[in-house]
């Protein structure tokens, strides 16, 4: 048994640095331009480790990264709040690598302003 529990252990101890290195930094998103988009959402999803929302803006389809569903339900972002066709603004800033995509530092939904970060 307590050999068991030490391999247990030291598997655990091994794959940490691989699931730290899986989880992107904020680095790759420009803080230096903001956006704020207004748009209807297409699609969402509300899992770990992040949110996400395709939102159709004018000539283009956004891939929006929120927060942690357990940040969002704190602050009062509800997932039905997320569903398809609900018109959203969202605050953000740009990936520099995925011109597509934005991480969301606010949301406004139904007239209500959701702090993400």
């Amino acid at each position: 048994m307590k050999r068991t529990s030490a391999l247990n252990a030291a598997v655990l101890l091994l794959a940490l640095p691989f699931a730290a290195a899986a989880h992107h930094g904020w680095s790759e998103y420009d803080s230096g331009k903001p956006l704020k988009l207004t748009g209807r959402i297409a699609e969402s999803g509300y899992e770990h480790p992040h949110g996400h929302a395709q939102l159709e803006v004018p000539g283009k389809t956004w891939r929006v990264i929120l927060a942690p569903p357990s940040r969002m339900e704190r602050r009062g972002l509800e997932k039905g709040m997320l569903k398809p066709g609900a018109s959203v603004t969202v605050e953000g800033y740009p990936n520099r690598d995925k011109p597509e995509e934005l991480r969301a530092e606010r949301i406004i939904v139904n007239g209500k302003t959701i702090e993400l970060r």
